[in-house]
């Protein structure tokens, strides 16, 4: 029996390929001819640069960028050898979990720290990237990121602006003169499940940045300001479209990589799912195992195990999925091509207990070897 296992992590707990490996392990114990191929698998967003540097011939870095509020942080992203692509992951350079509750105001961040993260895996001789861009807490437009590859945003006297989202209430300029001549030649893969444009009601300021610590009228200014970054960009690229599928995501750092730089944005476990070339595997599977640490009706809404069902169904696979714990609604994931899907613990425990990288993997391989027993 061959068999393409491709879990997403059990956060807290398993990685992706610990996941996989406990699989293996089940079923080779059945009978150890039995073929299973183990997929890294992660949706775009936190856990991608891990899963795909464990499961790439990879080398991960970690470099002292400016974080939100251009204070040094510690970053990493990876480089998968074997192509040259730089993973990275917006949010360990400016993420919300970098700002305190006290700290937390989009008027004051900046995605300043994921340009020199580009632009650290450019001058390691990276021309292709996947890019996160979940998880911010900035609303600067992507300009903070823009500035560090070399654009210029300038006010009404030619002096640079704030990075910041503040910042965008002086703009009055851009030049794109200075910019990285290595940027011509790199392709962005942007993932991005977002849909809101940059601006107006359902715009990154309306939507988004409330959580980010804004008040009422900060989002009136901010979506005022964005309104006229999009209109100045239109002067220097014919790419600007505020109104662009996703062009709000991240406080407009989609709007930013679809106007100045060779980006393209895609839901994110399709970039995974495109980059770890599972369809191959899962055309000559016999069955496919997917999964992650809780099924809901959440999971439906774009996430990984979603997405390796549907590859599946494509090809007229059997899809069963393994979690940690399931919720009421977690039958909807019947209905988007989970067969059968299995919570994997066995007795009453502390959530602690259950997150223990021992107990859940023991747990997850007996119960995968109780499964294929049946099967």
């Amino acid at each position: 029996m061959r068999i393409v296992v491709a879990i997403d992590s059990f956060k807290g707990s398993l990685s992706s390929l610990q996941a996989g490996s406990a699989v293996r392990d089940a079923v080779l114990k059945l009978n150890d001819k039995n073929e299973v191929i183990i997929k890294p698998l992660a949706d775009g967003g936190e856990g991608t640069v891990d899963a795909l540097a464990s499961g790439f011939n990879s080398e991960i870095i970690e470099i002292d960028v400016n974080g939100p509020l251009m204070k040094k942080v510690k970053a990493k992203y990876c480089i998968l050898k074997e192509t040259g692509t730089a993973v990275i992951e917006m949010a360990a350079a400016s993420g919300i979990t970098l700002v305190s509750e006290d700290e937390k105001n989009p008027l004051n961040t900046t995605t300043f720290g994921v340009g020199e993260l580009i632009k650290d895996a450019i001058n390691r001789g990276c021309r292709r990237f996947i890019v996160g861009i979940g998880g911010s807490a900035t609303n600067d437009g992507g300009t903070g990121m823009l500035s560090a590859l070399g654009v210029q945003f300038l006010d009404k006297n030619n002096n640079p602006i704030a990075l910041c989202g503040e910042g965008l209430k002086d703009l009055y300029k851009i030049n794109t003169d200075n910019m990285l001549s290595q940027l011509k030649d790199c392709t962005f893969n942007v993932a991005c499940d977002v849909k809101n444009p940059l601006c107006g009601e359902n715009g990154c300021s309306a939507v988004f940045a409330p959580q980010k610590g804004a008040t009422k009228q900060m989002i009136k200014d901010m979506d005022l300001w964005l309104k006229n970054y999009a209109e100045i960009s239109k002067t220097v690229s014919e790419r600007a479209d505020e109104n662009y599928e996703g062009a709000g995501a991240a406080g407009g750092l989609g709007f930013a990589f679809l106007t100045y730089l060779n980006a393209s944005l895609k839901s994110g476990i399709d970039i995974v799912l495109d980059e770890i070339k599972i369809e191959d595997d899962i055309k000559n599977a016999d069955i496919v195992v997917t999964g992650e640490g809780r099924l809901d009706s959440q999971t439906v809404m774009g996430k990984a195990p979603i997405g390796v069902a549907k590859l599946a169904k494509k090809h007229g696979k059997r899809v069963i999925a393994f979690c940690g714990c399931t919720t009421k609604d977690s039958e909807v994931c019947n209905d988007h091509g989970i067969d059968a899907f299995f919570p994997i613990l066995r007795t009453v425990t502390t959530l602690e207990e259950a997150l223990k990288v021992e107990n859940a993997y023991e747990n997850l391989k007996a119960t995968a070897y109780q499964v294929f027993r049946l099967i």
